[in-house]
């Protein structure tokens, strides 16, 4: 069924000249092979609008080719508007998946813009999941401070079909405008992972607007570690490119998997490859390999 569908989107579009990244010489980092015993993390900014003029229906096939390529266990997007939902939806068939529309709290797929985790049903069961608002009143579609959008936070409790061990997923993405609504975000995500997740595996995916240099990061990595730095084997660049030159952004990283400090990193990558040489996204995708404690 996997290479049906791969096999369907491996003859969709050629070059298109306002995503197209072949004429670039930057380091080209492609998905690699699972290990056994390990649960693979994806996270993945689609773009909700444009990339170079290129609007989402021309980019669809090859952002679902992407995430199908590397099968995550648990893949954390950011920016899914309905029509990437629901094709998202339709063509990830073997993934069950967690959203709200960040503005009015309606499915992902009805309205808005979302955070949702898709993860794969055949090896885990969804234990439990839920949403909360990245702001002083978490319970209701609100703003933090000084912030240019609504933002939330989704997660989901799974566990592993066949071992019974359980992980949590939180997947975010904190706001463009303000630094004080990204601090603050950071306080009120890792409070709330405190709170409601201390006994339990979690893994945490985000576009943080931010690098490592920032107070959001910063806050964010007190108790948790940068999968990057962690990992055994890394193969990395930066992660937002805003779909021109990626050498003029090679050390910009704003998209971060971040985990639990007993959770073993063995692989980390940012997938610059792209597809059919052409960005999926004005971001590229990071995955990474991990064991569960």
């Amino acid at each position: 069924m996997f290479m049906a569908v791969l096999s369907f989107f491996n003859s969709g579009s050629g070059k298109n000249s306002g995503d197209y990244c072949g004429d670039y010489d930057f380091p080209r980092i492609s998905a690699g092979e699972q290990e056994n015993g390990t649960v693979r993390i994806m996270s993945f900014n689609i773009r909700c609008a444009d990339v170079n003029g290129v609007n989402v229906p021309d980019r669809l096939d090859i952002g679902i080719r992407q995430i199908l390529e590397v099968m995550p266990d648990s893949l954390g997007i950011q920016e899914a508007t309905p029509q990437w939902m629901k094709a998202l939806d339709k063509a990830l068939a073997p993934y069950g998946w967690v959203g709200l529309d960040r503005e009015t709290g309606a499915p992902a797929t009805k309205s808005g813009e979302s955070c949702p985790i898709f993860y794969l049903k055949t090896k885990f069961k969804l234990v439990d999941s839920g949403s909360f608002w990245v702001s002083d009143t978490p319970d209701v579609p609100s703003k933090g401070p000084g912030a240019g959008c609504i933002r939330i936070c989704t997660w989901v409790k799974l566990k592993d079909r066949l071992t019974g061990s359980e992980y949590v997923h939180v997947n975010t993405h904190y706001d463009h405008v303000s630094e004080e609504a990204r601090v603050q975000g950071a306080a009120i995500v890792t409070r709330y992972i405190e709170e409601h997740f201390k006994d339990i595996p979690v893994v945490f995916t985000a576009d943080m607007n931010t690098s490592e240099k920032g107070e959001a990061y910063a806050k964010m990595t007190e108790d948790l570690a940068d999968a990057r730095f962690a990992a055994a084997d890394c193969e990395t660049y930066g992660t937002f490119h805003a779909g021109k030159d990626p050498n003029e952004r090679a050390d910009y990283y704003i998209d971060f998997i971040l985990c639990s400090k007993d959770i073993n990193v063995n692989t980390y990558k940012t997938l610059t490859n792209g597809i059919d040489s052409r960005f999926v996204s004005d971001h590229f995708p990071i995955y990474s390999d991990v064991v569960m404690p």
